[in-house]
């Protein structure tokens, strides 16, 4: 393990200063984390490894060395071999250092899936300073906050975006790059910088860069979440719970800026795995992705497991997608029994993660754990300790609800512009509650902020949520907690209908929905009010806006 966070209790110290060395041995040898290399190649690794470091610039470095000719990337615009990509990130990083960026200082990518967002990557890395990921979601007014705040030096982003740039900079702000065009630019972009620089390598700076991933800003103001090189440890955590193996080709669905998508970016650099990145998802476009570079990992956002499952049945047998080994899903909550409806129709290839941008992994649910429970956040994995505390900070019963906390070696190192989460005992708070049950797996009953209290009954819109879900006529729900002049709050749930389920005598009215609450949960869980939308607001990474769904209910 790399470091023992200061102040951690005993019990934490022991499991993670003693976690099992052979299931870690295991993990990378089925994984394919370690291979046989010749003697030259062997030192040539030692070289890179010892002046770059583990993080973005080294490990990418590496594969270069490891496997040169090698497809790295695959996107709309074609391949990238492990040797072209070291190149372009090399000429990419004298360029930048032309426009000024020097150790230490901050590079904004604002970039969707694509070879120009990887690019910036390895390149601000290479001259040892930070990237600032941007949302592809946020409004102008969120850039601009997040941009004054953080000060980067540069701006990398995709064209599209720069009419939202250009009304939240001033004339002294950073300096902006063009990643990916759709037409004539003035300016510079980053294949005009790739192409009048040197590819040929770099000498290391003498400080690691950092990578900085923006909070959901879900309930406020995105918060910038530092991390520094995780090592091995991330892999092997990850891996001891989802059967990712060395060279699988991986298609990245779940945006790249957000902690899920970047994950699997920087397993890449470990496994050696290509990846396939498009820049906008489109369901049946996934599946032919898949299908066509011959996918066997698959990342995403549940959001894109529930449009993919939307799709006429048709459509979805229209592409051989059985080649898929590992469907990898994190970044909100699986709703009702999507894990079982994604399961039934292409296969036990399943696994959500839980945890957030500060603390990293805290729990994967495998196959077997989402075909017992579907609504588990499963069992920690490798390296972590996940308690569930009181008010007081002492661990609950199991059985018993709570607020989850977790310890491994990943947690973040502080919010950028100052501020932490809350820590006991070295363990960080998610800012969920939850519980153990009785058969081990952890269940997140919702965000420690939204639960109400109606009637003197605690209701967490969670399970409420997941209920509502599970009828055949919904297709998503969401709810908040509303004042109540009686009760002190109720529940007002936002659904929207499945096609076939509106209008008409048997169509779904807010009665029908509120009878099938009342015969799945507590009285005091059903909604006062279900209010009928299209859709519902979420970010890019998949997330419910429920700030937006206040707005809502502040305007009737």
């Amino acid at each position: 393990m790399t470091r023992i966070l200061p102040g951690v209790d005993a019990l934490l110290e022991r499991v993670l200063a003693r976690a099992s060395a052979a299931t870690a041995l295991r993990v990378i040898a089925t994984s394919g984390l370690v291979r046989p290399y010749s003697p030259s190649t062997l030192v040539r690794l030692a070289k890179v490894l010892h002046g770059w470091g583990t993080g973005p610039a080294g490990g990418f470095a590496t594969l270069a060395v490891r496997q040169p000719e090698a497809v790295g990337l695959v996107d709309e615009l074609g391949t990238l071999t492990w040797r072209e990509l070291h190149g372009r990130s090399n000429a990419l990083a004298r360029a930048l250092a032309e426009l000024g960026v020097h150790e230490g200082d901050g590079v904004a990518v604002l970039c969707r899936n694509h070879r120009g967002f990887v690019d910036t990557t390895l390149a601000v890395n290479k001259l040892g300073a930070d990237v600032l990921y941007l949302n592809t979601a946020f409004a102008g007014p969120q850039l601009a906050d997040v941009i004054a705040r953080e000060r980067p030096k540069v701006v990398v982003h995709d064209q599209e975006f720069a009419g939202l740039l250009a009304g939240g900079l001033t004339d002294d702000g950073p300096l902006r790059v063009v990643a990916w065009t759709d037409s004539e630019v003035e300016g510079d972009t980053v294949e005009s910088l790739i192409g009048r620089h040197s590819g040929s390598d770099l000498r290391p700076p003498s400080r690691s860069g950092r990578l900085i991933i923006l909070t959901s800003g879900t309930t406020g103001t995105p918060k910038g979440a530092p991390r520094s090189e995780a090592g091995v440890d991330a892999a092997v955590s990850l891996l001891s719970r989802m059967p990712v193996k060395a060279g699988h080709r991986t298609h990245i669905a779940a945006p790249l800026f957000h902690t899920w998508g970047l994950a699997h970016l920087l397993l890449a650099m470990l496994l050696g795995t290509p990846l396939v990145l498009r820049r906008r998802f489109d369901p049946e476009d996934a599946l032919r992705t898949i299908a066509t570079e011959r996918a066997e990992t698959f990342v995403v956002i549940p959001v894109m497991l529930q449009r993919i499952l939307a799709l006429p049945e048709e459509t979805r047998s229209a592409y051989d997608v059985s080649g898929l080994r590992v469907v990898a899903s994190s970044g909100s909550a699986l709703p009702g029994d999507l894990a079982l409806a994604w399961m039934d129709a292409f296969g036990d290839n399943l696994h959500n993660v839980y945890g957030s941008t500060e603390v990293a992994y805290a729990s994967i649910a495998d196959p077997a754990d989402l075909r017992a429970a579907p609504t588990s956040a499963g069992r920690p994995p490798w390296g972590t300790v996940v308690k569930v505390l009181d008010g007081s900070g002492n661990e609950v019963l199991p059985g018993e609800s709570g607020r989850i906390f977790v310890g491994n070696t990943l947690l973040f190192e502080g919010y950028s512009g100052g501020g932490h989460k809350e820590v006991v005992n070295g363990l960080m708070s998610t800012g969920d509650v939850g519980r153990f049950g009785p058969d081990g797996r952890l269940y997140v009953e919702g965000r420690d902020d939204e639960m109400i209290v109606s009637g003197g009954e605690n209701v967490f819109p969670r399970e409420v949520e997941d209920c509502l879900v599970r009828h055949p006529g919904v297709v998503d729900a969401s709810a908040i907690g509303v004042e109540d002049p009686d009760f002190g709050h109720r529940l007002r749930a936002f659904v929207v209908l499945a096609p076939e389920a509106g209008g008409g005598a048997e169509g779904v009215t807010d009665d029908v929905l509120k009878e099938w609450v009342r015969e799945n949960l507590a009285r005091y869980k059903v909604p006062r009010e279900i209010v009928v939308v299209p859709e519902l607001p979420r970010n890019a990474t998949g997330k419910v806006l429920k700030r937006e769904l206040r707005t809502w209910t502040e305007k009737e």
